[in-house]
């Protein structure tokens, strides 16, 4: 089974396979879609997701929604974990932890990064740390995401 990273590859060397890459994503996990998230960067270790600035993820202000946010950071990590982690192994998110920093008034990007991936039968948490950007680089807001890591075919509990 090909990885995240892997597919994406493939569909980046034709016109519009980010946008493609994109729809995959969101169709296999329906939420994500309400964000319309475009993935501009993937490979194991580290995925980057961005959103544009648009009413239909704005809040009461007119600024990019905190949960439109947190949204995006998990996208982001999950994808990058999938993308990273041994085919045996299976991840699912435990709890995220979010700090907000500034206002969200552009574009955002979302970068999720993990420096070693866990080895093969690994079964426990690890922390995936996540930022996200304005256009011109400010941080709005930071999130550490506990994804459950366990070997396929075993339950998702300790």
């Amino acid at each position: 089974m090909a990885t995240p990273a892997e597919i994406r590859n493939r569909l980046t060397r034709y016109p519009g396979g980010d946008w493609l890459f994109s729809r995959l994503v969101t169709w296999r996990a329906p939420y994500f879609a309400s964000i319309s998230p475009r993935f501009t960067e993937l490979r194991p270790g580290y995925c980057a997701v961005s959103i544009r600035n648009r009413r239909a993820v704005h809040n009461h202000i007119g600024t990019v929604n905190a949960i439109a946010m947190c949204c995006m950071a998990e996208l982001a990590a999950g994808v990058m974990t999938d993308s990273t982690i041994d085919r045996s192994l299976r991840w699912i998110p435990r709890g995220m932890t979010v700090r907000y920093l500034a206002r969200g008034d552009t574009d955002l990007r979302a970068e999720a990064g993990l420096e070693n991936a866990p080895a093969p039968g690994f079964k426990g948490d690890i922390m995936v740390p996540v930022i996200v950007r304005k256009e011109g680089g400010d941080v709005v807001m930071e999130a550490d995401i506990t994804m459950y890591i366990s070997p396929r075919g075993q339950g998702s509990s300790d």
